[in-house]
């Protein structure tokens, strides 16, 4: 207690900076047509230097923010869910699905083969990257087109769909992963198969029981409770149901061994069904702009600066990995569907890895060093400020050469 006592004032200075700093970075960087989480990384990397060379943050400033970081990485996964839409996704599967599959087999294939046969890591460790490389950000890519005025072009909204088969698909790979991480890691010295098949099939079990509760909490919970809090006199605010429903949904998403950003994340396709979501993602909107910097100032809280300039070889065979994995993945199964140069656009614009990619990396991270070695770390944080640097630009230009069918509303 007296520790913490100690430590309050320096903290709440440390909260209030990295607030104000979170917010003049994103606006900084949005004018500059580049993703916030870039900064948001330096504000963490930037903590974690002067920690280094002063020693100032104890073990209970580390666990505040580490607090901080998770809940931003619930608030985080709970939007991308809220924007998955499901009604559009069902619409365009057939070919979106085209495309997705291709590029995740591909995504996934080059990143791993880049991190087992190129740099000589390990099985557990080529997994992890492999997995976080079949994610993407494409929210980095989408201002460009906004500011083209060509994201409601076919082309854009296809390129939506697939973004978030990439997102589901990602949190599903990430779940099913780090079920079978363990069994592979202990199971080196025995008859690994049975270890395996006996690890997969509870977690299947434990997905089935999860996604029954989820299932019937939208169906015949979320709706009373959204009426009765909208019959409250004065109206209670939606965002206190949605930051319960989350967090309880997490919460028993983590009991069962799925994460709780795989609970925030089928919360929020949970809300989505409801004709309100575009107000409930507007409530939300406050709680999430000030969660989320949290989780990437975490992230590079864990990273020594120091420490990426040895790794800068790795990152960029990674990087280019995740680049060639994207472009390739979209790029080919795309020929069928659109021209040479609306293919590449597409491609170009799912090369960022910055939210759900990170959370891979981060949570194999907290496995241990047999998992996530500290400078493979390092180097997939500098895949993901390559990546979210590279891609607007490039979209940017191709957006100005590659002629697009005209937007639904420009009809």
């Amino acid at each position: 207690m007296n520790n913490w006592a100690g430590d309050l004032p320096l903290l709440t200075l440390l909260l209030g900076v990295s607030i104000i700093l979170s917010v003049l970075t994103k606006w900084g960087l949005q004018r500059l047509r580049l993703p916030a989480a870039i900064g948001w990384l330096g504000i963490g990397m930037l903590l974690r230097a002067a920690d280094s060379h002063w020693s100032w943050l104890s073990d209970g400033s580390h666990e505040v923010f580490a607090f901080l970081s998770t809940v931003g990485v619930a608030c985080l996964l709970f939007r991308v869910g809220l924007q998955c839409h499901l009604k559009s996704l069902i619409a365009q599967f057939g070919r979106a699905v085209r495309i997705w599959a291709v590029d995740f087999l591909l995504s996934g294939l080059s990143g791993f083969c880049a991190a087992y046969y190129c740099l000589g890591l390990s099985l557990p460790t080529s997994l992890i990257i492999a997995t976080a490389l079949t994610a993407t950000s494409v929210g980095v890519s989408v201002v460009a087109w906004q500011q083209r005025g060509r994201l409601q072009s076919p082309t854009g909204q296809l390129m939506l769909d697939v973004a978030e088969l990439d997102d589901i698909s990602g949190v599903v790979a990430m779940s099913l992963l780090f079920a079978l991480l363990p069994a592979l890691h202990s199971g080196e010295n025995g008859s690994l198969v049975p270890l395996l098949m006996s690890t997969l099939g509870l977690f299947v079990l434990k997905l089935l029981a999860f996604a029954a509760v989820c299932y019937l909490f939208s169906n015949f919970v979320e709706e009373r409770l959204t009426h009765l809090f909208r019959r409250m006199n004065p109206p209670a605010d939606p965002m206190l149901l949605i930051v319960a429903a989350s967090l309880l949904i997490g919460a028993l998403a983590e009991y069962l061994g799925l994460s709780i950003a795989v609970g925030a994340f089928l919360a929020g396709v949970m809300f989505s069904r409801d004709p309100q979501h575009v107000r409930i993602e507007a409530s939300f909107d406050l709680l999430y702009s000030f969660f989320t910097p949290f989780f990437f100032i975490g992230i590079g809280l864990d990273v020594d600066v120091a420490a990426i300039w040895p790794v800068l070889g790795a990152g960029l065979v990674l990087s280019g990995a995740a680049i060639f994995g994207k472009v390739a993945g979209k790029w080919l199964p795309g020929l069928q569907i659109e021209s040479h140069g609306m293919a590449a656009l597409l491609g170009f614009s799912m090369i960022p890895r910055a939210e759900i990619a990170m959370i891979i990396v981060q949570r194999g991270m907290q496995l241990g060093e047999w998992a996530m070695p500290t400078d493979v770390f390092g180097a997939m944080v500098l895949v993901s400020l390559l990546t979210c640097i590279l891609s607007p630009l490039v979209v940017h230009v191709l957006l100005g050469r590659v002629a697009l069918p005209a937007s639904v509303d420009e009809e």
